[in-house]
């Protein structure tokens, strides 16, 4: 037994660079887990992690070692997987995370239904507009929208999306209506998380620094904002279709739509989907 002592402390701060997040993925103290990684030193007479106030690395003998081990823990995985995969139900916990308003409007919806379907599936739901890291913070799944610029995870297409640019009927009659990026500069804009907005211009990306009196994260008061005629925004179909079709608001510059951007289930690269994640993945894809 000795020798799995210090194992799991140590490839923890491996993946997260960290001995404080290491404990907090494995729910113990960050003393207990410097305890574990020392001894596994002492015992294998080999010092596996260069320590300063700032960083924590790998030395090339601890990255050897850590290849190995994870080896090692992934081969244990894939032992529970597939037992958890001859058992009729799926069960254990799924811890996951997705955008605020996308998440509550259009994830959870389906994830309580996959639960009910799944009685002995349990769910740890963070919703949040950060990018969490999911190594760290331990999660089996995230939901992302747009483009994806994290190579370290991989990917499943859930589904797509597309961006407006919208305005109320009284701000057009006030303000007037903008037909060319440039014009835009000369009206209110609603911001978002960016200052930039992105269009396809003569076939090639283009991104537009807007202004605007407005600038707030929450997609929901954006919206709320432009109908009312304070401006013109530019939001996700999911949040805008209602209120088109209503003729609350009015797309505005279509020639310069971008293509659709992806919906995604991501998960990090050294984890195989487990047949219970598997499940809610294509269910995910299926309904959404």
């Amino acid at each position: 037994m000795m020798q799995w002592e210090g194992i799991f402390e140590f490839v923890a701060v491996a993946e997260t660079d960290s001995f404080t997040a290491a404990g907090k993925r494995l729910s113990i103290s960050t003393a207990q887990v410097s305890r574990q990684v020392s001894q596994l030193e002492n015992r294998l007479n080999t010092k596996l992690f260069y320590r300063t106030t700032r960083k924590v690395s790998l030395t090339e003998e601890g990255s050897v070692y850590y290849q190995h081990c994870r080896q090692v823990l992934d081969s244990l995985d894939e032992a529970e997987r597939a037992i958890s995969s001859l058992k009729d139900k799926p069960q254990g916990l799924i811890r996951m995370t997705a955008p605020v308003t996308y998440g509550e409007n259009f994830v959870m919806p389906v994830v309580i239904d996959f639960m009910q379907q799944y009685r002995d599936i349990e769910v740890v739901c963070e919703l949040t507009n950060r990018q969490l890291d999911l190594v760290e913070g331990g999660f089996d799944l995230a939901i992302r929208l747009g483009r994806l610029s994290n190579s370290s995870m991989m990917a499943k297409r859930l589904t797509n999306r597309s961006q407006y640019v919208c305005a109320a009927p009284s701000y057009i009659a006030q303000f007037g209506t903008p037909y060319t990026l440039s014009e835009l500069s000369q009206h209110n804009c609603l911001i978002g998380n960016q200052s930039h907005w992105n269009f396809i211009d003569q076939g090639k990306s283009k991104a537009v620094k807007v202004h605007g009196s407005l600038s707030c994260s929450s997609g929901l008061s954006l919206l709320s904002a432009a109908i009312k005629g304070l401006g013109i925004v530019q939001l996700p179909g999911y949040y805008v279709n209602d209120a088109i079709e209503a003729g609350q608001l009015v797309v505005l510059l279509a020639p310069y739509q971008q293509p659709k951007e992806g919906i995604w289930a991501l998960y990090p690269h050294n984890r195989h989907l487990s047949p219970k994640v598997r499940l809610l993945v294509d269910k995910l894809a299926q309904e959404l």
